[in-house]
């Protein structure tokens, strides 16, 4: 594939759901380009190709895709081993709990940006709802379903990244009570796609972008 037909994937370093689609680009071991933009000063040919101004975006010759989950599921449907379910009914509940943990990824946000403690652990009460039904669902072989890398895997993947980040920083580990969820993450953590899917310094940045707030979790 020359250069110019290699998909390009316009990205913001922070965001976990442009990481959703590198981790899927490198597991089915697509060649691809990676355009980073500041969503702060989004440039022009951006805000005319985005319908809804937010990353990722999937460049594939002229046609532009957006949402992470509809890029990841053209990346499964025309590159090697499919990652979702062929039965109709597991690949419809695959996308639902692909769905759940876009809310998931909204809230661990929303904790960041928490300034006082009572709206911190409000928000915390509502995730940890979220990730007890979580627990009850995920399998006990290190992904979400068997033994399998599944799209389920590289769109909780950036959560679980950034709960280890937080807890290894500020002591606040959201997943501590849920054994099955930290078997999960230690086991997506290790994997090079996983590894390879932020840029070299994202702790840093990621932490640095948390304690720029001054928010709840920022004194910890």
């Amino acid at each position: 594939m020359s250069a110019l037909e290699q998909p390009i994937l316009v990205s913001h370093k922070l965001c976990p759901f442009v990481q959703r689609s590198v981790i899927t680009l490198l597991h089915k071991k697509i060649d691809f380009t990676i355009e980073y933009i500041s969503l702060e000063r989004k440039p022009d040919w951006f805000v005319e190709i985005s319908p809804l101004g937010k990353v990722p975006l999937l460049r594939i010759k002229d046609t532009v895709l957006f949402e992470s989950s509809v890029i990841n599921e053209y990346l499964d449907e025309t590159h090697g081993k499919p990652m979702l379910p062929t039965d109709p009914l597991e690949k419809a509940e695959h996308r639902s709990w692909i769905e759940f943990s876009s809310s998931i990824n909204n809230i661990q946000f929303q904790l960041t940006q928490a300034r006082r403690e009572e709206t911190f652990t409000k928000i915390e009460e509502d995730l940890n709802k979220k990730l007890a039904h979580l627990e009850k669902r995920i399998g006990d072989k290190g992904f979400f379903n068997g033994k399998e890398f599944s799209l389920v895997d590289s769109s909780f993947a950036p959560f679980l990244m950034r709960s280890k980040m937080l807890a290894d920083n500020t002591g606040v580990d959201t997943v501590s009570d849920y054994k099955k969820i930290q078997k999960w993450r230690e086991n997506l953590l290790s994997l090079p796609e996983v590894k390879k899917s932020v840029v070299k310094d994202f702790e840093d940045l990621y932490m640095e972008s948390i304690y720029e707030r001054g928010g709840y979790l920022a004194d910890q």
